[in-house]
This record gives C-alpha cells, sequence and structure tokens, in this order.
C-alpha cells in the first residue's frame, strides 16, 4: 500500500500548490501520441525556432504544445522560409483555444465549455498474417556486471530452470497502438474525443473506440483514452484511463509506452516545465494505477504499478532523464513495508517487486543541423543497488537532412536482454493484457528501425520504414515439439525478420486527413521454430479529423 501513502502525500501537496498557483495556469487535454503535432514540434526545433522542449515525458498537453508553437513564432522573425511558417500555421489551427489563451492571458474564459467532437478516426486495416508469439523458455545466465563490465552481482547461472518469458507481438506491423489487436482479415476502428472544460483550472476528455473484425465477427465497444484534469503548468493531476510514453525513443519506450491498452491511473505531472536555480529546466510525472487481475500457471497476481520519470535541461541542447516502473504488492506477495523498501533498495528474493530503473540523455548539436542523438540504460531490478538485467535504446534524428527542411532521416537501435519483462515474483511479467507495456519487442531481442521521410507540405508527407529484427540470439535451451524446455530436445532457432513500410499522409478535406500505410515482413524461424518461415502483410488506410 506504499502506493496509495505516496499518492496521498502528493495529493496534498498537490492542492496546497494548486491554491497557490498564479492566474497563468491554463489547463488543456493531451495530444494523442500518434498525432501528426509531434512530428510538426520537432520540425520546428529542427530549425533552430524551439529549444526549451522536453522530449522524454509524453503526451504533451495543448498548453504546452501552444508554449512551444508561440516560442518558434517569436524567433521566426523576418524568415522567408515557407514550410516554417506552414508548419507554425497548422499547429494555430489544430488548438485554437489554447493558443489563443496562452497569447492573450488577460481575456475572458467561459466557465464551462465543451467539443463534441474534437478529433476523429476511422481506420480500416486488412491483414494478412500472424502475431509472433513471445512466450519461451529462456536461459538466464546470472553473474551480473554493471553497464556491461564486471561480473557477479547475481551467482552466476542462478536458476537451475530457464525463465519463461510471456506476451505477445499483439499484431503485426502495428506497434504502439493502445493494446488494439487487428486479426487476420478485415479489420475496423473508430475513434472519437469529446472535450470540455471548466474556466482554465480543469479540463476532461471522453475517447470511446468501437473496433470490428470480420474474422470473428466481432464488435466491441470500450474507452480508450477518458480522464479529468486538474492545474497546470507545474503542477497537475489526471485521473482516468490515458496512454503514457516515458522515453525518449521514437519506436519504443523500455520503461512504459502506449504499446498495451491503457490503464487506469492517477498522474500528478507538470504538463510544461518549470526552472529550479542550479539545475535547469525540470518536467515530472509520477503515475499510479493497479493491473488487472491474472492466474498465470496457477499462481494469482493483481500487483500495484508506480513510473516515475523526471526529465531536466541543464542548458537548451542537453536533456538528461531519470525512469522507473515498478509492479509491486497485490495478493499473493508479501507486502509489508519492510517487503517494499527490500524491492526498492535492492532485488533479493524476499521482497514483493518487479522493477525497471534507468537514465537517459539526448544531445542537439546546433552546428550539424540541430541534429539529436540520445540513448538509454535500463536495468531489470537491482543488486546491491546497482541496477542489472541491462537493456539499451539508442538512436539519430536528423531533422533537416537537406537545407530546406523537407527531407529527414532517423535511426534507432534496440537491445533487450534475455530475460527484460520476465519475473518469477510475478509470473506473468512486465505486461498489462499480455502485450509489453514498455518495448513492443519484448526480450531477448536485437532491432534496428530506419526512417526516412519527405514533406512536400506540412500536410503530405510520406515516409519509407526498414526494420531489422532478430530475437533468441541469446538464452537459447533445448524444447521439444511444444516449444517447452526439454534438455534433451533441440535448441531454439534464431529468429530474424526483415520488415519494410511506406506511410503517406496528405489533406483530405477541411481539416480531415487521409494516411494510408502497406507494410510486409519476410520472417525466418518464425517464433524460434527451425525452417518455419512467415510472410505477413498490412494494408491500412485511415481518415483523421483534427487529430
Amino acid at each position: 500500500m506504499a502506493v496509495v501513502r505516496i499518492l496521498s502525500y502528493l495529493l496534498f501537496i498537490f492542492f496546497a500548490g494548486l491554491s497557490s498557483a498564479s492566474a497563468a495556469v491554463l489547463s488543456s487535454t493531451n495530444i494523442p501520441l500518434d498525432s501528426p503535432v509531434y512530428s510538426y514540434l520537432e520540425k520546428l526545433a529542427g530549425f533552430g525556432l524551439i529549444t526549451s522542449d522536453i522530449k522524454g515525458i509524453k503526451p504533451f498537453s495543448k498548453a504546452e504544445a501552444a508554449r512551444l508553437l508561440l516560442e518558434a513564432e517569436q524567433r521566426l522573425g523576418g524568415t522567408e522560409d515557407i514550410f516554417a511558417r506552414q508548419l507554425v500555421t497548422r499547429i494555430r489551427e489544430l488548438m485554437p483555444r489554447e493558443v489563443a489563451l496562452r497569447q492573450f492571458p488577460d481575456k475572458k474564459v467561459p466557465f464551462f465549455d465543451y467539443n463534441p467532437i474534437s478529433s476523429l478516426r476511422l481506420r480500416y486495416v486488412y491483414l494478412d498474417g500472424a502475431p509472433r508469439n513471445y512466450e519461451r523458455p529462456v536461459h538466464d545466465p546470472g553473474n551480473d556486471g554493471v553497464f556491461g563490465i564486471g561480473s557477479g552481482l547475481r551467482p552466476k547461472n542462478p536458476y537451475p530452470s530457464p525463465v519463461l518469458q510471456r506476451g505477445s507481438e499483439g499484431a503485426p506491423l502495428s506497434e504502439n497502438n493502445n493494446g488494439a489487436v487487428y486479426r487476420d482479415g478485415h479489420n475496423g476502428e473508430l475513434r472519437w474525443a469529446v472535450e470540455g472544460y471548466v474556466s482554465d483550472k480543469a479540463s476532461g476528455l471522453l475517447e470511446p473506440v468501437i473496433q470490428y473484425s470480420r474474422t470473428d465477427s466481432d464488435v466491441s465497444l470500450k474507452l480508450n483514452r477518458g480522464y479529468l484534469k486538474l492545474g497546470g503548468k507545474w503542477l497537475e493531476l489526471e485521473g482516468g484511463k490515458d496512454e503514457n510514453w516515458l522515453g525518449l525513443g521514437y519506436r519504443g519506450s523500455i520503461t512504459l509506452g502506449n504499446n498495451a491498452e491503457n490503464f487506469n491511473s492517477i498522474k500528478i505531472s507538470s504538463p510544461e516545465p518549470f526552472t529550479v536555480p542550479y539545475v535547469g529546466a525540470v518536467k515530472y510525472a509520477l503515475i499510479g494505477s493497479r493491473f488487472e487481475n491474472t492466474i498465470t500457471d496457477g499462481v494469482e497476481r493483481q500487483p500495484w504499478f508506480y513510473a516515475l520519470k523526471l526529465s531536466v535541461k541543464p542548458i537548451d541542447n542537453v536533456e538528461i532523464g531519470f525512469n522507473l516502473g515498478r509492479q509491486v504488492g497485490g495478493p499473493g506477495v508479501k507486502n509489508g513495508i519492510g517487503d517494499t523498501l527490500r524491492g526498492l533498495i535492492g532485488g533479493t528474493s524476499s521482497d514483493n517487486s518487479n522493477g525497471l530503473a534507468g537514465f537517459e540523455a539526448r544531445y542537439r548539436i546546433p552546428w550539424l543541423a540541430n541534429t539529436e542523438l540520445y540513448g538509454e540504460f535500463s536495468g531489470e531490478d537491482t543488486a546491491s543497488f546497482w541496477p542489472i538485467v541491462e537493456s539499451y535504446l539508442a538512436g539519430f534524428y536528423i531533422p533537416r537532412l537537406t537545407a530546406d527542411g523537407r527531407n529527414d532521416l532517423r535511426f534507432e537501435f534496440f537491445q533487450g536482454n534475455q530475460i527484460l519483462y520476465t519475473n518469477g515474483t510475478f509470473p506473468e511479467g512486465y505486461l498489462y493484457k499480455n502485450l509489453p507495456i514498455g518495448h513492443s519487442q519484448g526480450g531477448a531481442t536485437q532491432d534496428f528501425f530506419t526512417r526516412y521521410s519527405h514533406w512536400f507540405d506540412t500536410r503530405n508527407n510520406l515516409a519509407l520504414e526498414y526494420i531489422y529484427t532478430t530475437r533468441g540470439m541469446v538464452g537459447r535451451v533445448r524444447v521439444n515439439s511444444s516449444g517447452q524446455y526439454d534438455p534433451n530436445g533441440v535448441m531454439q532457432s534464431v529468429e530474424r525478420k526483415h520488415a519494410g513500410r511506406a506511410v503517406w499522409s496528405l489533406p483530405f478535406y477541411g481539416d480531415s486527413d487521409a494516411k494510408f500505410v502497406y507494410g510486409v515482413e519476410k520472417i525466418d524461424n518464425f517464433n524460434l521454430e527451425s525452417g518455419a518461415e512467415r510472410t505477413n502483410q498490412l494494408f491500412m488506410v485511415e481518415l483523421r479529423y483534427r487529430y
């Protein structure tokens, strides 16, 4: 129950801080993580027009996007760059309320206001394929060091039997999609959002989603996002169901992303950065939740979950972050204060938690067309305080591959430890409804991602992606025909995947845009089975309104 106590203290701090907050506080709803607004802001930063952006905590609130937009406008000056001005104009069109209230803080705000269709997304997906199954026995060698150096933080080969990885890919070629799983054949999906505001101090959003699969003639209706928010600026309270992304990665985040279904949570955060003397600009987020009840291998679990993120910019071109995600307590484990504290300061056989923690950094190089380098180190659990079971993410982003800014290039690498997202205390692992809540590719994985895009104009963009993924290259064991550990069975094979996607976004009518996606992937040794080959294809058509 430590999470409940922490949140109680923070609620007290929140209301105390809210009572003394300035009139400049502007509550606003969050921008969906797959909105093109993030690309627009990245482009403006690539032109050198935005330098105060902190990218390690998402989603951005609309008020934060408006703040960044006004920063870019102030720096446009007499520049004649048409593309940058188009980007500024488009962001203004998508969030007129927040831009107006940020630009004219003395403007009278209606006590109550709402928008019955603030955004809408209609999607058709045809899938010819099957998802990869992440469930497999994997050898844990132990004998860990720190940062790949040294050894002995854990005993060598600590477990006599392999560790079990669990989970699923969900749907091929469609990762980071709020847990939406498309079936083989025809699929349809409709999401629409309703926004409401109470003055400038409170806001709320409801986004139901209807999903249809022709394969099993199934129609489902559920809430994708739905939350209430109080406050803003440096102190905001949010309660409900929402997506979160803690990390600098584009294709994935090790600690927490939007790959799995959004879960109910309470979040205290600073949607806008604030300045701390001798430290720099700071943003933070603390998220508390509880996962669903599961029974895995006859073991019942329903852990509490909390995540903490702190991001700091000591200077304009450097961002440093700390990530923490932890499952703790619930039925079937010890729930005493001592058990919880042991899990916080060091991984032991007697604690009641499963956690990931890591550090990240981003450096923007002004003299190299504002190219960005970024990386993250993450440890699953700790030993003698040190993080162990190491995973890595690193990449670069060139926002102006050409001087006009209409071409950009990104490369990202991810390496997941062989026992990433597994745990003995919580047999289901670091999952929510069978999908990793962190990086979509799971453990024992190397993933290389390359994306090139060309902007014909602000709303007309063509992107080409190439992905090469290997899975099971470490921790291999012998298995029987059912994939279960068998010392007399055959050795697991290494799964290799080559994938390509083309994504074309273009204006459709008025404030509506269309998006076309075609992806194809070739998988050798599908699900680590020697000689098994699989080709998956996905075709997607999407219409978006003010998204």
